[in-house]
């Protein structure tokens, strides 16, 4: 058997931008990306802890080092700028396996969305 387990988790990051104009996905700062073990084109679910909205769609890196979370697309209906988000991404993996596995949980600063 296979489940679904939390594999990392970017917890409480500021949107930075939203581009209705964009074709899709979330753009992440890509030491966050490196920092929760998640790569480019992932799908991760958003949490806005703001507003109670939840989501699917698939990361891009954005700008190394500068605090980048920007809600592209539809998406970015469900955000304001400054609202706060959970990042998550999982894994399939089996039962065995998800036992011994630890997540990466990354906690950046909450003003600047930058590692600490």
């Amino acid at each position: 058997m296979q489940i679904q387990v939390v594999k990392s988790k970017i917890h409480r990051v500021k949107v930075t931008g939203a581009d209705l104009n964009y074709i899709g996905s979330i753009t992440i700062d890509e030491s966050l990306m490196d920092a929760a073990q998640i790569i480019q084109g992932e799908k991760i679910q958003v949490v806005n802890n703001s507003n109670g909205e939840r989501l699917e769609t698939y990361v891009i890196p954005g700008p190394r080092n500068s605090g980048e979370i920007t809600l592209n697309g539809a998406a970015a209906h469900k955000v304001s700028i400054g609202d706060v988000l959970i990042l998550i991404s999982y894994a399939t993996m089996s039962v065995e396996q998800a036992r011994i596995f630890k997540p990466c949980f990354v906690f950046p600063n909450e003003d600047t969305n930058l590692l600490k």
